[in-house]
């Protein structure tokens, strides 16, 4: 099996691997923490429900799902072992900044994150943080700034178990032909959120 920083094919198979499942269980407690607690407010949007999630540290889950249950099922599922608390009132400018996100404004405004997930993720996720809106990268380009060119395979696996959609925006990173590429997240989502940007593209995946 191939490691992370590996990659053992071309970037024709990185559309697939950018679809790898990413509900994978982060349940180490954060550093000092016996029990990682969790709180989390959803609220509706054009691209589906979001819900937004954060430790004491900031921001750990954005997700865009068909329903609330189906949201905070994703949660519990990516944070078992966490204690997971509803707070909307706690979590409403986050929530609000998300929204106005996926609407292409308030672009810059940044929200504190706590990103939970390997080295090699967060290596990958930091970059994603630097591509300005309304512009996209390649997953070779992304690999190539993070010094290890030959894995963009590794590069669409971190894209695709990308915590903090919308605000890590793994949605700019597309294939190096200039197609959208690949997303975990539901149907039409990368389009929409380019395109909010000013960046279109005639098909999605």
């Amino acid at each position: 099996m191939a490691k992370d920083s590996d990659d053992m094919g071309n970037e024709g198979s990185v559309l697939k691997a950018g679809r790898v499942a990413v509900a994978s269980a982060y349940c180490l407690a954060s550093i000092g923490e016996s029990i990682m607690e969790i709180k989390f407010t959803t609220g509706a949007s054009p691209l589906g429900n979001v819900l937004v999630a954060a430790t004491a540290k900031g921001v750990c889950v954005v997700s865009l799902r068909e329903s609330d249950a189906g949201a905070e099922d994703y949660l519990r599922a990516r944070f078992p072992k966490a204690e997971v608390t509803r707070d909307d009132a706690a979590l409403k400018r986050a929530l609000d900044t998300v929204r106005e996100r996926i609407a292409g404004r308030q672009l810059d405004d940044v929200l504190p994150l706590d990103l939970q997930g390997t080295d090699f993720q967060r290596e990958v996720w930091k970059q994603l943080l630097a591509i300005p809106a309304g512009s996209t990268r390649s997953y070779l380009d992304v690999a190539q700034a993070i010094k290890r060119p030959k894995a963009t395979r590794a590069v669409a696996r971190a894209c695709g178990a990308n915590p903090v959609a919308v605000v890590v925006p793994c949605h700019r990173v597309v294939m190096s032909d200039g197609s959208i590429g690949g997303y975990s997240g539901l149907p039409g989502v990368k389009k929409a959120l380019l395109a909010a940007e000013g960046v279109e593209y005639a098909a999605a995946t």
